[in-house]
């Protein structure tokens, strides 16, 4: 069955999120189908306002710091979850400077600055691009 008749059918039972895998994740789906697929779940199911007119993608399999602004730039929008457990615990300098370069990511991303660029004023941020390079 397609993702997008998929997510239909859960919208309708009433849920309000989710997943649809990440960008480079570590899963075989390619990311052209993780993009469908979020796209999917922001496209309103009905014209009017109703619990199943949106569903909310969550990203994960892999994600950190690195995927965020193609997530930003194919989906545009911060209307997201964007789960980054490995991202953010397993970051070289502690789990809060994995929360901080997800959140320096994401600043960079909704600004339109390319994410090495702002890294080289924000550590956490450059630490994990490096760390989490492929």
């Amino acid at each position: 069955m397609s993702f997008v008749a998929f997510q239909k059918f859960w919208r309708l039972a009433g849920i309000d999120h989710t997943h649809v895998n990440g960008l480079n994740n570590k899963f075989c789906e390619a990311d052209e189908s993780v993009i469908a697929s979020a796209r999917a779940c922001l496209t309103p199911m009905f014209h009017r306002r109703t619990p199943a007119a949106r569903l909310c993608p969550s990203s994960s399999s892999g994600q950190s710091a690195r995927q965020a602004a193609g997530t930003y730039r194919a989906l545009g929008t911060t209307d997201l979850i964007f789960a980054a457990g490995g991202g953010i615990l397993g970051h070289l300098h502690g789990p809060a400077a994995g929360v901080r370069s997800l959140q320096q990511a994401w600043e960079a991303a909704i600004s339109g600055i390319p994410v090495a660029e702002y890294a080289a004023a924000h550590p956490e941020l450059y630490a994990a691009l490096e760390q989490f390079s492929g």
